[in-house]
């Protein structure tokens, strides 16, 4: 195995074990998301690839899927973690814009964006995006920083000498937009994120 599969993953585990000690469990947030997901079929899209977090546990479920983000240079350490863990076959990646998505309309059954919301420049037309892409009997599933969570990462960004950027539209100004577009939705809430799951 290359050498740089090998140490990215090592960062990886190490982040992990990093946010742990400030009472935050990735994994087990992202099984909780997949949890309230469910079911999950059809053509699946995930929007806001990142570094991979949702995308390894969404492979280790057995999807096969489309992960998307505008950082070429972050969906590399996705890229390479699904390497170690042999399941780079089952995602397509792609650039991509959220706030302009290159997909033809009502392309796809899911669509996923998990903490990607508070890092959209204009999310209510990243939702209009979403809302387009997203099959007529599609869902939408969008989880994000609670109250709580935003506390817990702006202290690990502290700790780590930055700080966390994030707009200003929650989860909750999310839903009342989608409601607007005549969608109907559901809200779960976790220790550390929220969801919402809309559909028509």
């Amino acid at each position: 195995m290359e050498a740089r599969v090998l140490e990215n993953y090592k960062r990886y585990l190490e982040r992990v074990n990093f946010c742990k000690n400030f009472g935050y469990d990735i994994e087990q947030e992202r099984n909780f998301i997949l949890k309230e997901s469910k079911p999950i079929k059809g053509n699946i899209l995930e929007i806001g690839t990142g570094k991979g977090y949702f995308t390894i546990e969404l492979a280790k479920e057995g999807y096969s899927f489309t992960s998307v983000d505008i950082s070429e240079k972050e969906q590399e350490f996705a890229m390479l973690n699904l390497a170690y863990l042999g399941l780079e076959k089952q995602v397509n990646f792609k650039i991509d814009n959220a706030e302009d998505l290159s997909f033809k309309n009502e392309s796809f059954d899911v669509i996923f964006a998990i903490n990607a919301i508070h890092h959209f420049t204009s999310p209510f037309k990243a939702m209009d995006e979403f809302i387009r892409v997203a099959k007529l009997k599609g869902k939408i599933i969008l989880s994000d920083f609670n109250e709580e969570g935003m506390k817990m990462i702006g202290k690990i960004h502290l700790s780590e000498g930055r700080k966390h950027e994030a707009g200003e539209v929650n989860l909750s100004q999310i839903d009342n937009y989608l409601k607007g577009k005549e969608l109907n939705t559901q809200i779960h809430k976790g220790g550390f994120e929220d969801i919402v799951i809309a559909f028509r």
